[in-house]
């Protein structure tokens, strides 16, 4: 029955209800998903269930439709993935990293989506009682809006020394695209510092880049400090870090990989993108080994 369904069964069946225009079952669906979220202590399952959630929310104002009650289960969500983000986020193995990152990037398109107003207050939470105050990472901006809690939230978690370095990079990116942050060219600095693994280093790019790689060509500070940093690596710890390389520059669409080749290529004449005095020498090493990675051909 409903009660055993899986959250993700049940959010799906909300989708269904709104878009078959089930009204009158739709109560009796929002009970039982709002049952189980209570139940349910796995923050990837709140965070996988969380963007359906949004989008019946979302389709049902559009139509005039939208249930009462499924607001409330939206953002008690929410609040609850925040509160168990900062756990999640701890330990993890690369492929466990991934994972968790398709979950970070569906709720931050979802939390997208979401009105600017504040949640409702004294709301009830999932298990009909009320909502648990907000806690953890982000709990400074509670009674704000969705964007900006969830927002806090993350600033909150890449201000953590103990990331993976794919989490830590894609925070860094998202904060930065969102406007949070002024010193990302000082995190990526810090995130290639001797003091880091190359694979490290390598997954923090990966991270960071997996928001599309024009950033390289608008803003040379952040490429020269790649360029620096794929010179400075020897022979068999660049070849370690390849495979990651090639999967990061590799997601970058056609045009993204022609113009930062475009970009590495004016840096060679330039003495190296955003660094007049670097050695000549060391900044063609760079760009060669940057075009190469890219797949660009130097003509």
């Amino acid at each position: 029955g409903a009660s055993s369904a899986a959250l993700a069964d049940l959010t799906a069946l909300v989708e269904l209800c709104l878009l078959a225009d089930l009204a009158e079952a739709l109560p009796g669906v929002l009970a039982a998903l709002s049952a189980k979220a209570a139940l349910d202590t796995d923050v990837t399952h709140l965070m996988a269930a969380l963007p359906a959630m949004v989008r019946a929310h979302r389709y049902g104002d559009v139509r005039g439709t939208s249930a009462e009650g499924l607001a409330v289960i939206v953002h008690s969500m929410l609040d609850r993935v925040r509160v168990g983000l900062p756990v999640a986020v701890t330990g993890l193995d690369d492929d466990a990293a991934a994972e968790l990152l398709k979950h970070v990037d569906a709720v931050h398109t979802a939390v997208a989506l979401l009105t600017e107003s504040p949640a409702p207050t004294g709301r009830t939470g999932p298990s009909g009682g009320e909502a648990d105050p907000s806690r953890g990472a982000g709990a400074g901006e509670a009674g704000g809006s969705p964007r900006a809690r969830w927002l806090g939230t993350l600033r909150g978690l890449a201000d953590r020394p103990d990331l993976h370095g794919l989490i830590e990079g894609r925070l860094t990116r998202v904060l930065l695209d969102a406007g949070e942050l002024d010193d990302a060219d000082d995190r990526m600095s810090r995130a290639m510092s001797r003091g880091q693994t190359p694979v490290r280093a390598a997954a923090w790019v990966e991270g960071f880049l997996s928001g599309g790689g024009l950033l390289l060509v608008h803003d040379p500070r952040l490429l020269s400090l790649v360029d620096a940093w794929l010179t400075a690596l020897p022979a068999d710890q660049f070849t370690d870090v390849l495979p990651l390389l090639r999967r990061t520059f590799g997601g970058f669409a056609a045009p993204e990989r022609r113009a930062v080749g475009e970009r590495v290529r004016a840096a060679e004449h330039e003495g190296g993108p955003g660094e007049p005095d670097l050695d000549e020498g060391r900044a063609a090493a760079a760009v060669a080994t940057v075009l190469a990675i890219i797949g660009s051909d130097r003509g």
